[in-house]
């Protein structure tokens, strides 16, 4: 029987079918030209609310993966699927996905009958090694697995604060036409200058001031004003919207709060880990790294240089422990880690696309060489599905 090997996608916080792009075809051809003897299959999970409790996502998902298992081991007439199954999987996630697809392995692992004549004081709980479905490897891709990097925090707020900077000079720039230009003057030159937070105050009353001046006072005030009515009235237009706005948030930031648990995150890794170490289930997480065009700004020369330093990463990285498992994949042409983490399987937005699928083929090609891989037999013609 010819073995089936499924990667299966799973995106991440307000992802959807589109996350990955032509990453799902392109890393599929990479991985059936180097294991020639198994079917490589891939599977794009669909669109799912990002909200609500994590465990309900996972749940779901497991479910989904389970049916779409039981469906080609009946193709394939498999004798005893949860015993010596002819379908394995890895599961690819991107972002929170990779969260969900380990959540799904832990839950798939400790997933064992009750054994009331077992021990009590267990220091470890048993493994179970004929999970069904049967997962090969977690394959993350920017998976903040111990929470997001303080950069991705401390850069963004960095450029607010020069937009801002930049907003308000331009604003003290309208002081002439506005209020006159000796008035301008003075408050540029003035000893004791005050922060750039406000227009200054107008002249004496008994300064003569231009026709046009006025009329440029007037306008600016009327234009103001139009603005905070428009924006009121939309408020109460959409008074609705901003009641229920409130649940929405609280429901989304219900799904991402595991990133805000450190301890939880810790666990989940040290998890993954004991798996692959006592089941060889493979893992790893390709991070993303800024390059060329965003080093210099953790020169130490800026705000936040530093303290974060030049290794600017969308995620948290391990210090010593499970360091193994992460994998550099630099972007060059990304100038933050938002954009970099977002544009990662697009070649035209990431110049290490074509590295970083190489480094994927390799740990899904490592992870598969085993006895199970090496027992597939029958036909080698390329399958390929990819359900949307």
């Amino acid at each position: 029987m010819r073995k089936v090997l499924l990667l299966v996608f799973i995106h991440g916080f307000k992802g959807g079918d589109t996350t990955f792009g032509t990453f799902p075809d392109h890393i599929t051809a990479l991985v059936q030209h180097a294991l020639p003897k198994l079917d490589i299959r891939f599977l794009v999970y669909p669109a799912f609310e990002t909200r609500g409790a994590l465990e309900e996502c996972v749940s779901r998902f497991r479910d989904w993966l389970l049916e779409k298992v039981i469906d080609i081991e009946v193709q394939n007439h498999t004798p005893s699927p949860t015993v010596e199954p002819s379908v394995r999987a890895i599961l690819v996630g991107h972002s929170m996905g990779g969260i969900v697809a380990a959540d799904t392995l832990l839950a798939l692992t400790n997933d064992l009958p009750i054994d009331t004549s077992a021990p009590a004081d267990l220091k470890k709980p048993e493994l179970n090694s004929f999970m069904f479905p049967y997962v090969q490897g977690v394959l993350a891709f920017d998976t903040p697995y111990l929470g997001i990097s303080p950069g991705v925090v401390a850069h963004g707020a960095e450029e607010h604060y020069n937009t801002a900077t930049n907003a308000l000079t331009q604003l003290s720039g309208l002081t002439g036409a506005i209020w006159g230009t000796k008035a301008a003057a003075d408050a540029e030159g003035s000893k004791d200058k005050k922060p750039l937070t406000a227009l200054p105050a107008p002249p004496p009353s008994d300064a003569p001031i231009p026709m046009w001046q006025r009329w440029g006072k007037v306008a600016a005030i009327a234009g103001a004003g139009a603005a905070v009515v428009a924006a009121g009235g939309a408020a109460y237009l959409k008074r609705e919207e901003i009641t229920s706005g409130w649940s929405w948030a609280t429901s989304h930031l219900e799904f991402v709060g595991c990133l805000m648990k450190g301890p939880e995150l810790q666990k989940r890794v040290a998890g993954i880990v004991r798996l692959n170490k006592e089941l060889h289930v493979g893992f790893g997480n390709l991070y993303t790294r800024l390059g060329k065009k965003a080093v210099s700004k953790g020169d130490g020369k800026t705000m936040v240089g530093s303290v974060i330093g030049n290794q600017r990463t969308f995620c948290n990285l391990p210090k010593k422990e499970s360091k193994e498992f992460w994998h550099e994949a630099i972007n060059d042409e990304a100038a933050d880690e938002a954009w970099a983490h977002m544009s990662m399987f697009y070649p035209k937005d990431n110049p290490g696309f074509y590295a970083m699928s190489e480094d994927a083929k390799k740990l899904i090609v490592q992870w598969a060489t085993n006895e199970w891989s090496e027992s597939s037999t029958g036909d080698t013609k390329l399958l390929v599905e990819h359900e949307l």
